[in-house]
């Protein structure tokens, strides 16, 4: 039986709620990342043949032949769910056939995801946003056998290491934890239906929402004083730490990882609050328990899709030179 060539390039999509990144990478590393933001109308493939035509304009930059790409690793916000054998996507913060979905502009209540790319690709791995980023931080971070990455975005989610084990479950859905219900008293609603589950009440796209205020004013005044709103950053800070409390305690984690717009943007300002809701509970379990920003910074989904498909042998090379760190950004407003 005749030898597969060895992949000369591979592709990356970063799928989330807010907005998609396209990726195209060699040997030596990522060489073009092409954003735009996700598309909310159309038909159910939308999001898909989104992906693929930004895949198209990072090879036309890069004046690669678009056939020569037969490998890509899709890191997607989530829940799945598998329909005729292929993974496909159900994110509240997309599909405006969903409970809650009043505010998108469509009736989507299924993406069609992995059987769309399959006809452009031979080989498509598709993982939960967390869960590649787990593997990006296992790859070529510090991420130990025992970890959480979790992302404090437009959703709230989170990547499972268990004994140097990532966790997908059934159908690639572990780790789904921002939509664990923390509270009978909240009428905050989810995306998904819930009412007072993490996301529901701080995730990024209901967090402002709930208040009447645009989240970045929110934390803009809390930073500069105004009690109202540090008293929501506060709230919010003691929500998101419980839930790392209890992922602790359940997991025996060492080390937790943080990315995610809200975090980032933020992290000086709630890092000390998350920190006290861990630190002053069971020091049994919480003893020596790191949270810290993600070590692969903004690109630790796309790097972590690039860990699902890429050779091994590039992988020492990657970890030793960070190639990524010189990479450009191209954002397209069309991508026509």
């Amino acid at each position: 039986m005749a030898e597969k060539p060895a992949l000369q390039h591979v592709a990356s999509l970063d799928i989330g709620g807010t907005k998609m990144a396209a990726c195209i990478a060699d040997a030596s590393g990522p060489l073009l990342r092409v954003t735009q933001s996700t598309m909310k109308s159309g038909s159910p493939d939308t999001i898909a043949q989104q992906g693929i035509q930004l895949i198209d304009v990072c090879c036309q930059k890069l004046q690669i032949d678009p056939a020569q790409i037969q490998a890509v690793g899709v890191s997607s916000c989530g829940p799945f769910e598998v329909r005729d054998g292929a993974t496909g996507i159900v994110p509240p913060n997309l599909c405006g056939g969903l409970p809650s979905g009043d505010d998108l502009p469509n009736d989507w209540t299924f993406l069609p995801l992995e059987s769309v790319l399959r006809e452009r690709f031979a080989e498509v791995r598709v993982a939960n946003d967390c869960v590649a980023a787990l593997h990006g931080e296992r790859a070529f971070g510090t991420a130990p056998a025992n970890s959480i990455y979790v992302t404090w975005s437009t959703g709230i989610g989170f990547g499972l290491c268990v004994d140097g084990h990532i966790l997908n479950g059934k159908v690639g859905n572990a780790g789904h934890a921002g939509h664990m219900l923390l509270s009978d008293t909240s009428d905050a609603l989810c995306g998904c239906g819930n009412r007072g589950d993490l996301e529901g009440m701080i995730g990024g796209r209901n967090f402002g929402k709930h208040l009447r205020r645009p989240l970045e004013e929110i934390f803009r005044d809390a930073q500069q004083g105004d009690a109202a709103a540090m008293g929501a950053v506060q709230d919010a800070a003691r929500w998101f730490g419980r839930a790392l409390y209890n992922l602790t305690t359940i997991l025996d984690t060492e080390a937790i990882f943080v990315g995610g717009s809200v975090w980032r943007y933020n992290e000086a300002l709630l890092a000390p609050l998350v920190r006290k809701e861990i630190d002053t509970r069971f020091p049994a379990l919480t003893h020596g328990v790191s949270v810290q920003g993600a070590t692969l910074g903004e690109l630790v989904t796309d790097i972590g899709a690039f860990a699902l498909v890429m050779p091994q042998a590039w992988t020492i090379r990657w970890h030793t030179q960070r190639p990524w760190e010189k990479l450009h950004t191209l954002h397209l407003t069309d991508a026509a």
